[in-house]
């Protein structure tokens, strides 16, 4: 289905120029596990010394490849990653386990590694049996075609309802020892910000304990991918891993609080945060993106949630979708966030106009230049709920027509 919709008007000019990662080795196939005349198969094969650490979906409904994840995390281990597009294998029960034992056999068969090295993600629909008998043949063909990174066409490959392949990456220091970080992540639909809400896979040759790539995958998942929302909804196969080859040549990290991290660590979170708002921009029949900011909060925690209350409410996203400056729904959506909030003190702005402030209409509130800002592509809305000094922000986008015709027809 990707391949059938419009490139979203919000997406990047183009796929980044992504720095070579040493010690990686990639390869896509289209294997037709659900799409046709596409690769739906990407494999990621590292050198023996690489570390992985991941973060993954807090649904109780969690897929089998979600629960193989889980299960290797602690090993530190990255020999491998195998992502399939089309199928989530998701509530299939021992159907599913037997699938990732067969990807996993597979895996472990044609790369020569141990199962504990392999980590697997699925994405597609939800529901259906997985078959895994041409997984050997699959992974033959992979192992082939194995070479150095091409960051693009992995990105194509993990695609479902994507519009455009998403990556981001660069380069820092670490030591004075230059390393690269690059990452590609996939989502569309089905995002909410419970740990992940999409998949991402991202590869350095930084030298990294694999406990500290563990704090750092998920500071940079809590500073990017718990902050934005599509829809609300919160998927089944929801994972981001990192591996770190340790090709760069740096001494290893083996404590989290060490400074020299500090530069790998600010690209780690700045590609997480650029990974998470393309999602946003390829939200599923998008027009507009939004970003929503909020300050006079209790605490940093309830200044997010009330900003998820507005950029999850249904009312103020169909608003943004029509153009129209309906700012009485921001000030239902701050109420029924259950944060604590003066409404004789709430203050509204979008972008640089004056909406709101002590709890009634701004004097200099004008409803055209307002209706005019809610037509560009990009929109902020910000409210100070006068109760602190918590402040922070999400990223969501509006709710078209599109988003209804995208999943009204999904499994056709």
């Amino acid at each position: 289905m990707a391949q059938d919709l419009p490139v979203s008007p919000l997406a990047p000019a183009g796929f980044p120029d992504l720095p070579a990662v040493a010690g990686v080795r990639t390869a896509t196939l289209a294997a037709g596990l659900r799409y046709q005349g596409r690769p739906d198969l990407f494999l990621a094969v590292c050198d023996e010394a690489t570390t992985a650490a991941g973060v993954f979906t807090t649904s109780k409904t969690a897929s089998a490849p979600v629960d193989w994840c889980r299960q290797v995390a602690p090993h530190g281990a990255g020999r491998a990653l195998l992502v399939n597009a089309g199928n989530a294998n998701a509530f299939t029960g021992r159907a599913g386990r037997d699938a990732v034992a067969g990807e996993v056999a597979a895996v472990t068969g044609a790369v020569g590694c141990a199962e504990t090295g392999v980590w697997l993600a699925s994405t597609g629909v939800i529901g259906e049996p997985m078959d895994a008998s041409g997984f050997p043949g699959h992974l033959a063909a992979l192992v082939e075609r194995l070479g150095p990174p091409d960051w693009r066409a992995a990105a194509d490959a993990i695609r479902t309802t994507d519009t455009f392949a998403k990556g981001a990456g660069g380069n820092a220091q670490i030591d004075g020892t230059p390393v690269a970080l690059a990452g590609v992540a996939k989502g569309s639909g089905m995002i909410a910000p419970h740990m992940a809400t999409m998949l991402a896979f991202l590869f350095t040759d930084a030298a990294i304990a694999a406990p500290v790539l563990r704090q750092l995958v998920a500071e940079a998942a809590d500073h990017g991918f718990n902050r934005i929302t599509v829809d609300g909804d919160t998927s089944t196969s929801d994972s981001v891993v990192v591996f770190a080859t340790g090709r760069a040549g740096n001494r290893v990290i083996d404590d989290p609080a060490d400074p020299a991290l500090d530069d790998f660590r600010a690209l780690l979170k700045r590609t997480c945060l650029d990974l998470a708002q393309q999602i946003v921009r390829d939200g599923e029949g998008a027009s507009r993106f939004v970003e929503v900011r909020v300050t006079g909060a209790e605490t940093p925690l309830a200044a997010r949630r009330i900003a998820f209350a507005i950029a999850n409410s249904p009312i103020v996203k169909a608003a943004v979708a029509g153009g129209d400056p309906n700012w009485g729904r921001v000030v239902m959506a701050v109420g029924k966030s259950g944060e604590a909030a003066d409404r004789d003190r709430l203050a509204i702005r979008f972008g640089d106009l004056p909406v709101a402030e002590a709890g009634a209409r701004h004097p200099a509130y004008d409803e055209a230049a307002c209706a005019t800002y809610f037509k560009g592509p990009e929109i902020v809305i910000a409210v100070d709920v006068g109760v602190g000094d918590g402040a922070d922000m999400v990223w969501t986008c509006d709710l078209t027509h599109g988003y209804i015709a995208i999943n009204a027809d999904y499994r056709s």
